[in-house]
C-alpha cells in the first residue's frame, strides 16, 4: 500500500513563509510519519532541514516572486511587476508540469502558503488545495495600484478556487477566499533550554540585557553595529554572516540553529515586521522591538498585532539607522488588548491534515 503524499507549495519570498510551512510539516511527521512530504519551494534545503528532522522530497520550483528585495526592507517594485507578469504568462506551462508530478506521485492534498497558482494546480489535478497565511499577495499588490491591480485581480481569481483557508492571526480580511477558518499562531519549538544555551556559549548576561537581532533571511545591509559598543554589559545575538566581530555580539554560524532556538535566552527580540519572527516570539511570550516598514501593507497589520498582544517598542528608521539606540534603555510598552492570542496554529493545522488522510484511507 502506497504512502499518503502531501504537496506543500511555498511562496518564493524570503524565509518566513518557508519557516511557518516547515513548522506544520514537522508537526505532521510527529503525528503520522507515514505521510510523505513534498516541499515545493526555492528556499534553501538547509532551512527546511533546520525545522524538519525526518525525510522529505525537495522539489525546487517557484510559482510567484512575492516581492523582489535587495535586503529585508528594500523593495524593487518594477522588477517584481516584470517577474509576476512572467509567471502569469507561464501559468499553463507551470501548472501542467506540476499536475503531471502530482498524478505520477499520487499526491492527495495540496497545502499552500500562499502561491495563488497552487489552487490552479489543485483544480487541474482534481485534488483539494488548502492554504494558510495571514495575507494574500493580491492584498499586497492591490495596495500599490497601477499595473499591479491587474496582477492582483489574476491572483484573486486563483485564490477563489482555494477550498479551505487557515487564516493565521495578525491577518488582513482575506476576502478573496471562499472558506476562511481562523487558527492560532505557528512556530517552531526551541531545541535548547536557557541553561543549555548559557553553558554552551558561556553567556552570563542577565536575560533582560540579552537581545536577539533577527531581520529575516535577507537581513539588513546597514545595521549600525557600532552602537553595540555603547552597551558593553549587554549580550547581542545575530545570525548575520556579515556582522563584525565584537566582544558583546555572538554570531551563530551553524545553519541548523534557528532564531527560535535562542529565544529562551533573550529578554527581547529586535526585528523588522515579519510574521514568523513575531509569531514565534509571541508563542514564547518574549517582548519585541520592531522597526517600521513603509510600502508593504502587511506591516501595519503586524505592528498593530504587536501592540495588541506583546510587550513592545516600535522604532522608526531614523532612530534605528541614525540614532544611538537609547530606546534600549527605555521601558517597553504593555500589550493594549486584554484578550489572549491563540498559539496552537501549528498543532491545529497539522492535525487537520492528518485527519484528512485518515478519512481518505478509511
Amino acid at each position: 500500500m502506497s504512502r499518503p503524499v502531501l504537496y506543500l507549495a511555498i511562496t518564493n519570498h524570503g524565509f518566513g513563509h518557508a519557516v511557518r510551512m516547515t513548522t506544520i510539516a514537522s508537526q505532521i511527521q510527529r503525528l503520522n510519519s507515514d505521510i510523505l512530504l513534498v516541499l515545493v519551494t526555492t528556499a534553501p534545503r538547509w532551512l527546511l532541514e533546520s525545522y524538519i528532522e525526518g525525510d522529505f522530497i525537495y522539489r525546487y520550483r517557484a510559482f510567484d516572486v512575492g516581492v523582489i528585495q535587495s535586503d529585508s526592507l528594500t523593495m524593487d517594485l518594477e522588477a517584481t511587476r516584470k517577474k509576476m507578469t512572467e509567471y502569469r504568462l507561464r501559468e499553463n506551462e507551470i501548472v501542467a508540469g506540476e499536475v503531471e508530478f502530482i498524478n505520477i506521485n499520487k499526491v492527495g492534498l495540496i497545502l499552500a502558503d500562499i502561491p495563488a497558482m497552487a489552487a490552479s494546480i489543485g483544480e487541474k489535478a482534481g485534488i483539494p488545495c488548502w492554504m494558510m497565511s495571514n495575507f494574500g499577495w493580491d492584498f499586497i499588490y492591490r495596495d500599490w495600484g497601477g499595473d499591479f491591480v491587474e496582477i492582483a485581480d489574476w491572483l484573486t481569481n486563483r485564490y477563489q478556487k482555494c477550498q479551505r483557508l487557515f487564516r493565521l492571526p495578525l491577518a488582513e480580511e482575506m476576502r478573496s477566499f471562499p472558506l476562511v477558518e481562523n487558527v492560532g499562531l505557528t512556530g517552531g519549538i526551541p531545541r535548547y533550554s536557557e541553561s543549555e544555551l548559557r553553558e554552551k556559549f558561556n553567556i552570563t548576561t542577565d536575560k533582560e540585557k540579552t537581545i536577539l537581532l533577527t531581520f529575516g533571511g535577507l537581513g539588513i545591509e546597514a545595521i549600525p553595529y557600532e552602537n553595540l559598543s555603547r552597551f558593553p554589559d549587554w549580550q547581542f545575538i545575530t545570525f548575520a554572516n556579515n556582522a563584525p566581530d565584537l566582544p558583546n555580539l555572538l554570531k551563530i554560524t551553524n545553519k541548523l540553529d534557528r532564531p527560535v532556538d535562542f529565544m529562551p535566552l533573550c529578554g527581547t527580540v529586535m526585528s523588522k515586521p515579519g510574521f514568523s519572527t513575531f509569531s514565534e516570539s509571541l508563542r514564547l511570550d518574549i517582548p519585541l522591538i520592531s522597526l517600521t516598514r513603509e510600502g508593504f501593507a502587511e506591516a501595519e497589520i503586524l505592528l498593530q498585532g504587536l501592540k495588541d498582544y506583546s510587550y513592545h517598542k516600535i522604532v522608526n528608521y531614523q532612530e534605528f539607522f541614525e540614532g544611538n539606540w537609547d530606546f534600549l534603555k527605555t521601558e517597553l510598552l504593555p500589550p493594549q488588548s486584554h484578550s489572549k492570542i491563540d498559539k496552537n496554529g501549528t498543532e491545529f493545522i497539522a492535525q487537520e491534515i492528518v485527519n484528512f488522510f485518515n478519512k481518505s484511507v478509511s
